[in-house]
C-alpha cells in the first residue's frame, strides 16, 4: 500500500527480522527488528494510519459535521448573543424567550450552548484537516445542505444538514445512566419521556410567544443529552479499533470533550423535570413535562449527574462507573448513524445522503486494530 503519511516508516531489509500481520488489505508492514529496538528503548513505534483508521476518522468527521450543523442552529437561536443583553443596553435587542427558557434551566445555559457549538465546529475542521494532512480525502456534505432553516429571528436563512423541527428524541439515555445495568450485557431501558415529532427550536417568531415556550427548550435539553451520549459511546467504541497511536490520541482526546458536553446536558435535562420548571402542562401541541421528583424511581433521579456504577467487562467484577455502551453492535458507527436517522435529524434529506452515511459507518465498523 502506498504510505499515507509524509514521515513514512522505514522497514529494515533483513528478511529474517521482519514480522507481518496484515488484517486489512494495504496495511503497511513493520520490521520486527525495528519493533524490538523501539520497545527496548521505550520509544513509541510510529505506525502510520491504516485504511481502517482512515475509515474511522472519516466517519467521525461526518458525525462532527452533522453535530456542527445542529449545534449552530441551537446557538443561533438560544446561544450567547447580543440579544441576551438587557433592554437598557440598546441598540441591542432584548433576550428572546427561548434563551430565557434555557436560563431557567441554568443561568449559564446560553453560554454552554455557544461553547458546545464552538467545540463541534473545531472537531469537524480538525478531523478534515488531519485527513488532508495524511493524504486522505476529507468529508464534504455541502451538496446536502438543503434543509430549511427556522423562520424565527435571528436564524440564518441558509441550507442545513439537519432538521430540528420534527424530532423523535430517544430519552432512554437518561434512564440508562441512572441504572446499575449495562447494555453491553443486554440490558434495555425505558424512555424517560415520550418526545415524538416535536420541535427543539422555535419554528417561527410566533413560537416565542407561546405560553409554554419552555417546553421547546426542555425538548432541546433532552436532545442535547441524546446527541452527546451518542458521541461519547461512539468515540469509546471506535477507539478500540484504532491502530495508529496518533489516531488513538485524536479519538481519545476528542472523545473526552464529548463526555464533558454530555455531563452538562445530563444536569440540564434533570433541571427541566423538577420544580420550579416542572410540572409543565401540555399545550399548543407541545408535550407535558412531569415532575420527576414526585416519584421514587431511581431511574428518574434529577440531581444525579454522574453515571451510576454498573456492570463492566464481566458481571463477576465489581460495578464501575463508565461510559456505556462501548461494544460492537450498539452505539458503534452504524448504531450512531441509525440513531440519528431514527431521531428525525435527516427528515427531508435524499436517500443518497442516508446511504452515504451508512456506507461510511459500515467501513468504520469494519476496521480492525492491527497488533504488531
Amino acid at each position: 500500500m502506498k504510505d499515507l503519511r509524509a514521515d513514512k516508516l522505514k522497514v529494515p531489509t533483513d528478511r529474517r527480522s521482519f514480522m507481518k500481520k496484515s488484517l486489512l488489505a494495504g496495511t503497511a508492514t513493520v520490521g520486527a527488528g525495528l519493533l524490538a529496538s523501539k520497545v527496548a528503548s521505550g520509544d513509541q513505534l510510529n505506525i502510520p494510519p491504516t485504511q481502517g483508521d482512515i475509515a474511522i476518522l472519516r466517519l467521525l468527521a461526518a458525525a462532527e459535521l452533522i453535530e456542527a450543523d445542529l449545534w449552530q442552529q441551537y446557538a443561533e437561536l438560544g446561544g450567547l448573543t447580543p440579544g441576551q443583553l438587557p433592554v437598557e443596553t440598546a441598540p441591542f435587542t432584548p433576550m428572546n424567550s427561548y434563551q430565557a427558557s434555557f436560563m431557567n434551566l441554568d443561568s449559564d445555559g446560553p453560554q454552554y450552548i455557544s461553547s458546545n457549538n464552538l467545540d463541534e465546529q473545531s472537531h469537524a475542521a480538525f478531523l478534515n484537516a488531519y485527513l488532508k494532512s495524511i493524504g486522505a480525502t476529507a468529508v464534504n456534505f455541502d451538496e446536502f445542505r438543503t434543509l430549511p432553516s427556522s423562520k424565527a429571528n435571528p436564524a440564518q436563512q441558509i441550507g442545513r444538514l439537519t432538521n430540528l423541527m420534527n424530532l423523535t428524541v430517544d430519552t432512554s439515555w437518561y434512564t440508562r445512566y441512572h441504572s446499575a445495568t449495562n447494555p453491553d450485557f443486554g440490558a434495555a431501558f425505558p424512555q424517560a419521556l415520550d418526545l415524538v415529532s416535536v420541535p427543539a427550536i422555535p419554528r417561527n417568531n410566533a413560537d416565542y410567544n407561546l405560553s409554554n415556550i419552555q417546553a421547546i427548550a426542555n425538548i432541546a435539553a433532552f436532545h442535547f443529552g441524546f446527541i452527546e451520549q451518542a458521541g461519547s459511546s461512539l468515540y469509546a467504541t471506535l477507539s478500540q479499533k484504532v491502530t495508529s497511536a496518533e489516531v488513538l490520541k485524536i479519538t481519545l482526546s476528542i472523545g473526552g470533550d464529548e463526555i464533558c458536553h454530555f455531563l452538562e446536558w445530563v444536569d440540564f435535562a434533570g433541571n427541566s423535570v423538577q420544580p420550579a420548571i416542572a410540572p409543565l402542562a401540555a399545550a399548543n401541541g407541545l408535550p407535558a413535562f412531569p415532575n420527576f421528583d414526585a416519584t421514587v424511581n431511581p431511574l428518574l433521579q434529577t440531581n444525579l449527574i454522574f453515571p451510576v456504577p454498573c456492570e463492566f467487562i464481566s458481571p463477576n467484577l465489581p460495578k464501575c462507573a463508565v461510559i456505556r455502551p462501548t461494544s460492537p453492535g450498539q452505539i458503534d458507527a452504524l448504531g450512531a448513524i441509525n440513531g440519528f436517522i431514527a431521531d428525525g435529524l435527516f427528515l427531508g434529506q435524499p436517500k443518497k445522503f442516508l446511504n452515504l452515511l451508512l456506507e461510511m459507518a459500515e467501513a468504520a465498523d469494519s476496521a480492525q486494530r492491527i497488533v504488531f
